[in-house]
């Protein structure tokens, strides 16, 4: 069996956009409240069942799978007399595949475990430091999600490999495609200056995922926000990597630095939605360039309030996308649910053009069309992996504990696994679908 390459496994895993969906719209259950402290109960589990009619790891025939994950924990607060307020969570993880596994053969079906997601401390302000703004000071460590920005660069620790690749040993439990795993295992984030105005941060994180090489880095921020959006700089610094789980590739990322410049807001424009970002890596392979211009608008004055929006997103031939991830929903920075997730680019020595268009017929229903043009750069030496990808999507949420997402994929690869490609049995349109079910408390 041919498996996606090291380099390409680093960075084919999706967050669902239901379990995003859920996590935004579902409150905590409150076991505990007064004045002074919370404690609440988190729980959300989602499950999808999959299909793919083509396969992208050299075996023939499509994959039909399920994939499953719990998630199950404590968070609170406790006020501290005037000293700010202390917080913290922790929570596990159950997750599971069944079936063939997917596509791209991350997963065989076959994978079973439950292991500590969430495990962090932390402290914020109050007032006690009014020049920098209602909790201008945010400190926090232990095991959590970090994001810088728009996750360009920096959204969580994924992906979540199953027992296809190197003979298991990148094994984290199967949900491949709903990515049941984002926290990374060692953080100390420092944030100040809240919200608005100048503000910024500084982290070290330390992965524990193989398909990572446990990579270790320093990162900072410094932004200003003000009514019309965002303006900010990123600083990425690679500290180390394990060099027992490491490509050639991933080695790269030890003292290599990136930087970046980004934007997002309305920028003034009632109804409009811009955003972009510049980024470029400094490493001993050499400079490395990504980067994306984005603008959407939605029709307020039609009925269901359409939006339209289009992006232009370019990585060069040996770009490093870290640690991106779901961000803003279906499309960031997982461009396309076929592509994005099995079949490539992956972020790497691509040119993709993405048009976006979704509507909300009512208030608890929003449907969706993605389609994405893809135009690998240097073909020389890699997978050719032009292709076009459509998406149709529905987000329905029943009720505050039940959310149902329907989608079907339709991916048309330029060549196949026999002419430069790694669509096997043919070039045609593989018929793609899933429908995957939230239920958060």
């Amino acid at each position: 069996m041919r498996y996606l390459s090291r380099t390409q496994c680093s960075r084919s895993s999706f967050v669902s956009a239901l379990a995003l969906s859920a996590i935004g719209q579902a409150q905590a259950y409150e076991l505990y409240a007064d004045e002074s402290r919370h404690v609440n109960a988190d729980i959300l589990a989602v499950f999808g069942q999959f299909n793919s009619r083509k396969n992208y790891d050299g075996t023939p025939g499509g994959s039909t799978w399920r994939e499953g994950f719990i998630k199950y924990g404590l968070s609170g607060d406790q006020a501290l007399a005037g000293n700010g307020t202390a917080y913290g969570a922790f929570s596990l993880v159950s997750s599971a595949t069944w079936g063939d596994g997917d596509p791209a053969g991350n997963t065989l079906g076959t994978e079973r475990t439950t292991k500590i997601e969430d495990a962090y401390l932390g402290w914020r302000s109050g007032d006690l430091f009014p020049v920098l703004g209602k909790d201008g000071v945010d400190v926090s460590g232990g095991r959590q999600v970090v994001k810088l920005g728009r996750g360009f660069l920096i959204n969580d620790d994924g992906p979540n490999m199953g027992k296809g690749p190197v003979d298991g040993h990148l094994n984290r439990g199967g949900a491949y495609y709903l990515a049941a795993r984002h926290a990374f295992d060692q953080t100390a984030v420092v944030r100040l200056g809240g919200q608005d105005g100048v503000h910024g941060s500084l982290a070290w994180l330390k992965s524990d995922n193989r398909a990572q090489a446990e990579t270790e880095l320093a990162a900072g921020t410094l932004d200003y926000t003000a009514k019309a959006g965002t303006l900010g700089l990123t600083w990425v610094h690679g500290l180390d990597v394990n060099d027992q789980w490491a490509s050639d590739f991933q080695r790269q990322r030890k003292g290599m630095n990136v930087y970046s410049v980004r934007g997002e807001g309305d920028a003034g424009i009632e109804n409009a939605s811009l955003a972009f970002e510049y980024a470029w890596q400094d490493k001993d392979a050499g400079p490395q360039k990504a980067w994306y211009a984005e603008a959407g608008y939605t029709f307020a004055d039609v009925a269901w309030a359409p939006k339209l929006t289009y992006r232009y997103t370019r990585y060069s031939q040996r770009w490093d996308s870290l640690f991106t991830g779901l961000s803003t929903g279906y499309g960031t920075w997982f461009q396309g649910e076929v592509a994005g997730n099995y079949a490539g680019p992956f972020n790497s020595n691509t040119a993709i053009q993405h048009v976006g268009l979704k509507a909300t017929p009512m208030e608890n229903l929003t449907l969706g069309a993605l389609y994405f043009d893809y135009d690998t750069l240097r073909k020389s030496n890699a997978l050719n992996l032009d292709g076009r990808e459509l998406d149709l999507y529905a987000e329905w949420a029943v009720n505050p504990h039940l959310i149902i997402t329907p989608l079907m994929g339709f991916y048309k690869p330029k060549q196949d696994a026999t002419t430069g490609g790694n669509q096997v049995a043919g070039n045609g349109t593989n018929v793609y679908s899933q429908l995957t079910l939230a239920v958060p408390f």
